[in-house]
C-alpha cells in the first residue's frame, strides 16, 4: 500500500474516533447532569449533546418517530421510565456491568431501563419530639391527627409512595389508610417537600412526609439561610412497611429505540453505575447511590441505614392511576 494511502486512511480512522458522540434526552435538571457528562467526556472521549425538556419527554421522542436522533432517555421517577417502555420507544439492554450494579427490584424485568440514583420518602420530625422509628401504616394512627405536614396527594412522589402501599396492602385497605392519613394533617396538603420543614419549625405539625435529598439541600445551606434553619430543626426517620423496606424512587435511563449511536449510549448508562458517576450524583443532589458500596454524602448517611423496599418498581408503578383515583376519592387535598 502507498504511503499517502495509508496516511488517508489513518486520517479518516482518526477523523471517526473524533466524531464519536451520542445525543441525549433528558428531563433531569442540567446542574446534576452536566458535571455527569463532563466526567463520561473526559473519561471516554465521546462527546453528549443534550437537549433538556422539562416535560414531554415521551411525546418529543414518539413525535420525531423513527428518526429520532435520541440515544438514552433520562428522566425522574419510576413512572416515566415505565411510560417509555409502555409507549415502545426503549430497548433492552443486555449488560453485565448493569446487572452488577442495579438490583434486579430497581431495573426493568426486561432490562429496557434501569435506576441510576435514589431518593426516599422519609419522615421529617421535629427535633425534639420523642420518636426514633415510624412504619408508614403508623401515619394513620390517631395519635397524630392534626400533627402531619404533607404536599398535594396528587404529586408524583406522594402517588408512587401510596402506589407502594397498595402493591403491599390492596387498594381498599390503601383507602381507609389514606383517609386516616387526612383526618391527621395540621393543614391542607399542599406547598413543597421543604414546607413540611419549615412548618416543623413554626410549630405547625409535628411530622412531615418528604425526600431524603431535600434535607441535603437545606441543611448544607443551598437553599439559603432559611432553608438552613429548617433543616436544623428536624431529624430524619426512615420508615418502613410493616412488612418491607422504604419506600424509594429514582432517576434512571433507557436506551432509545431507534438510537442511531447505541453503543455509545450503553458506554454512557454503564458509566453512570461507575463509582465515579455515582460520587456524583451523592454530591451533587444528595442522592443514594443504586450501587451498594457507592460513596453516600454525609448528611444522607446520617440518617442510618437505609433498607430499601424489595417490592419491584415496576409492580408498585401499575398502581399509579388507581392510586391517583382514591386520593380524589377520600377528598386527600380538599
Amino acid at each position: 500500500m502507498k504511503l499517502a494511502s495509508v496516511i488517508v486512511l489513518a486520517s479518516l480512522a482518526a477523523g471517526a474516533a473524533e466524531a464519536q458522540e451520542l445525543n441525549l434526552y433528558t428531563s433531569r435538571e442540567p446542574g446534576l447532569v452536566e458535571p455527569l457528562l463532563a466526567a463520561f467526556t473526559d473519561s471516554t472521549g465521546i462527546k453528549v449533546n443534550t437537549v433538556f425538556l422539562k416535560d414531554g419527554l415521551a411525546e418529543r421522542v414518539a413525535s420525531e418517530g423513527e428518526s429520532s436522533p435520541a440515544d438514552l432517555l433520562m428522566a425522574v421517577d419510576a413512572g416515566n421510565l415505565a411510560d417509555l417502555v409502555d409507549k415502545g420507544l426503549t430497548q433492552p439492554v443486555e449488560s453485565e456491568v448493569l446487572a452488577a450494579a442495579v438490583p434486579e427490584n430497581l431495573r426493568d424485568p426486561g432490562n429496557q431501563w434501569f435506576a441510576l440514583s435514589m431518593r426516599a420518602r422519609v419522615v421529617y420530625a421535629a427535633s425534639d419530639l420523642d420518636l426514633d422509628a415510624i412504619t408508614y401504616e403508623d401515619l394513620a394512627n390517631p395519635e397524630w391527627k392534626g400533627r402531619i405536614c404533607i404536599r398535594s396527594g396528587q404529586h408524583p412522589y406522594n402517588t408512587a409512595l401510596f402506589s407502594a402501599f397498595m402493591a403491599h396492602h390492596d387498594a381498599a385497605a390503601t383507602e381507609e389508610w389514606l383517609t386516616g392519613l387526612k383526618t391527621n394533617l395540621a393543614r391542607q396538603a399542599g406547598g413543597g417537600d421543604r414546607d413540611g420543614a419549615k412548618d416543623i419549625l413554626g410549630g405547625i405539625c409535628d411530622i412531615a412526609i418528604a425526600n431524603s435529598y431535600y434535607v441535603g439541600l437545606m441543611r448544607s445551606g443551598k437553599g439559603g439561610e432559611d432553608q438552613k434553619a429548617w433543616g436544623e430543626a428536624i431529624k430524619v426517620i426512615l420508615p418502613t412497611f410493616e412488612n418491607g423496606g422504604t419506600h424509594v424512587n429514582i432517576s434512571g435511563a433507557a436506551v432509545a429505540k431507534h438510537a442511531p449511536n447505541r453503543d455509545q449510549a450503553v458506554q454512557l448508562l454503564e458509566f453512570l453505575v461507575s463509582d465515579e458517576a455515582q460520587k456524583i450524583y451523592a454530591e451533587a443532589n444528595y442522592e443514594y447511590p443504586v450501587k451498594a458500596g457507592a460513596a453516600i454524602d454525609p448528611i444522607i448517611a446520617s440518617f442510618g441505614d437505609l433498607k430499601v423496599d424489595p417490592l419491584p418498581l415496576t409492580d408498585i408503578v401499575k398502581n399509579r392511576q388507581q392510586a391517583s383515583e382514591l386520593v380524589d376519592r377520600v377528598g386527600f387535598d380538599n
